[in-house]
């Protein structure tokens, strides 16, 4: 019996350490159970599986029997090889082809690896994760459930995908009149590397690249964007060679974070407020989504220019299956996620950057004003507690701010006329996080301060930033 543990999977995906939760021997079994799970819900005798993968040290090894293992079941497995997580999806949604696999630890240290997936049904991408299928494929996954199929597996090389990806967004952006500004990027020795090599082969812009060597070992800083300090040398490039704006992709390419002309790390939110703003100058009354963790600079936007708001709840799968919900044209989460309805609802991030770059050249302006002049509120940015009686405390919460307007969705979230607050918990950790805006920054900084003494009061610790 192949020991596999249960906490691998995840709520988004499948994530663990190798070589002790995740190997080459139980990965067999993990990919006879998704295979399983993907031929029920295709409701075929075979199906095409696109396999990618990221550069992490396991990946080779694990890469080679994820293929023999869904050729063995008899899958026509599409070898995508090396790509950003985007690109897979690109990749899944463009060719139609009925799956994906892309074996990936996303932001995580070295030592871990694991595997998204995706299914396709018509170029409607369906990400699989704790509402759509994961706890089935963890019960084949333990049960050792494999499918038989009298199709014999095959193997075929996709190659030119990204040059293919390039041509599809040149048609969804007008980049004509991008000036030649200076972009530093930093993809912290990561996929992101890719795509925004290759984006800039088109452009105007000079790129200083920072750290694009493929390394899974990461030996500049970890590819996660979400840690300030993993920003600080880009930052510090920014300034120092004048840049008009700086680049930050995470460990597989589907986060994106932005720095200004002035070396201050831009909000998400205030990005997907500036990207809505211009989908929907062409696509009036189209459905944007954001997440529930700063809503007031999106809404005020997406009001502006006529487009209709719809509030999510955290997390890429979740994300991907509201825009099918709300047939959306955009979504934008407060992690750099950036979600198109032309990628089956999936992330994109190369018309992302493309806007920004044409809204900078176009407006002459520099970054700093464009996201200024978007401002709907001052954010606290997110405060990290750590506690076992979470569920405690979300109660306390509603009990205390019953006068506000309460959404549930995902944790609380209180609403009033000129601040708003969202507490959730984690959900890989023994956590709950705070999200704070407010319509001024003293207003901010003031309830920001009265939640983090409730909270520490009711008995979590307040965790040091990293």
């Amino acid at each position: 019996m192949i020991n596999i543990a249960s906490q691998i999977f995840k709520s988004y995906d499948i994530r663990g350490t190798y070589p002790d939760q995740i190997h080459e021997k139980n990965i067999v079994a993990i990919v006879n159970a998704i295979h399983a799970f993907f031929l029920e819900q295709a409701k075929k005798e075979s199906i095409s599986i696109v396999v990618g993968r990221d550069m992490r040290l396991s990946g080779p090894s694990l890469f080679a029997i994820v293929k023999k293992t869904l050729v063995d079941a008899g899958a026509q497995v599409i070898d995508i090889g090396l790509v950003a997580t985007p690109t897979f999806y690109f990749t899944v949604q463009t060719y139609r082809y009925d799956a994906g696999i892309q074996l990936s630890a996303s932001h995580n240290p070295p030592q871990y690896n694991g595997l998204k997936l995706v299914q396709n049904f018509g170029g409607r991408l369906l990400k699989i994760g704790k509402s759509t299928g994961m706890e089935k494929i963890k019960e084949y996954a333990l049960a050792g459930k494999k499918a038989s199929s009298s199709q014999k597996g095959t193997v075929t090389a996709k190659k030119n995908i990204l040059t293919h990806e390039i041509e599809e967004v040149k048609k969804m952006v007008d980049f004509s009149g991008i000036l030649p500004l200076k972009v530093v990027a930093d993809p912290a020795n990561a996929m992101g590397s890719l795509y925004i090599e290759e984006l800039f082969k088109h452009l105007p812009c000079e790129l200083v690249k920072m750290n694009f060597e493929l390394d899974g070992s990461f030996p500049a800083h970890q590819p996660d964007p979400l840690v300030k300090a993993n920003l600080k040398s880009l930052q510090q490039k920014v300034r120092e060679e004048r840049a008009d704006i700086g680049l930050a992709p995470d460990g597989d390419g589907d986060r994106l974070f932005f720095v200004d002309e002035k070396g201050q790390i831009v909000s998400a939110s205030y990005i997907t407020a500036l990207v809505a703003r211009e989908l929907l100058k062409k696509t009036p009354g189209a459905a944007i989504l954001y997440d529930i963790r700063y809503t007031k600079t999106p809404a005020k936007n997406v009001k502006k220019y006529g487009g209709i708001s719809h509030i999510t709840k955290v997390g890429h799968a979740f994300i991907t299956e509201a825009m099918h919900t709300h047939k959306a044209l955009f979504a934008g989460e407060s992690s750099g996620h950036y979600y198109f309805a032309k990628t089956g609802g999936a992330e994109w991030q190369l018309p992302v950057i493309l806007i920004v770059l044409s809204v900078i050249s176009k407006e002459k302006k520099p970054l700093s004003l464009v996201v200024e002049e978007l401002r709907g509120s001052f954010e606290s940015g997110e405060y990290n507690f750590k506690t076992d009686t979470a569920k405690e405390i979300l109660a306390a919460l509603q009990e205390k701010y019953c006068d506000g307007k309460m959404v549930t969705i995902d944790g609380v979230a209180v609403e009033y006329d000129t601040w708003r607050f969202g507490v959730r918990t984690s959900n890989t950790e023994p956590l709950i996080r705070l999200n704070l805006e407010a319509d001024s920054e003293k207003l901010m900084e003031e309830k920001r301060d009265e939640l983090i003494n409730f909270i520490t009061h009711a008995g979590a610790t307040l965790m040091k930033e990293e």
